[in-house]
């Protein structure tokens, strides 16, 4: 019987949730997520999961944030003068935006506070710190 191995590309159905059952993302309704193991396209923790499953199986892994998205990284939480946004935009708490470094690389943030004068964001991924859930479901092996 053929069993998924690395370096092979899979079909996948998933489904993602927090440790309280939230669902954060699914294939359902969706084309089943096609993806070739080994190639870093993945959270460590959903490839090692899906290693040995066999066409067709079902199963449920739970995934330790070390195996996700790792820590919350503090040094992505900042304040900034609200000055260095457009002048048109008002910040609210969840509005995500988008940052470029200096060596042109885009940075996703969350606004999680907005003051008087200042914005906090955090370039953490939204998921970081927490330990996940994933329902899979194998349909292809290649």
């Amino acid at each position: 019987m053929t069993q998924v191995k690395e370096n092979n590309t899979v079909k996948v159905n998933y489904t993602g949730k927090l440790a309280d059952g939230q669902i954060f993302d699914s294939s359902e309704g969706k084309e089943p997520l096609e993806i070739t193991l080994g190639q870093g396209q993945l959270i460590p923790g959903f490839e090692k999961g899906l290693i040995d499953m066999k066409l067709n199986e079902k199963k449920t892994i739970t995934i330790a944030k070390d195996e996700a998205y790792g820590d919350v990284n503090t040094t992505l939480i900042q304040e900034v003068d609200k000055e260095q946004l457009p002048q048109d935009m008002a910040p609210e708490v969840g509005m995500g935006l988008v940052s470029k470094s200096p060596d042109g690389q885009e940075i996703n943030l969350l606004v999680v506070e907005v003051k008087d004068k200042t914005i906090v964001v955090d370039g953490n991924h939204p998921l970081a710190g927490k330990d996940l859930v994933f329902d899979l479901e194998v349909l292809e092996i290649k």
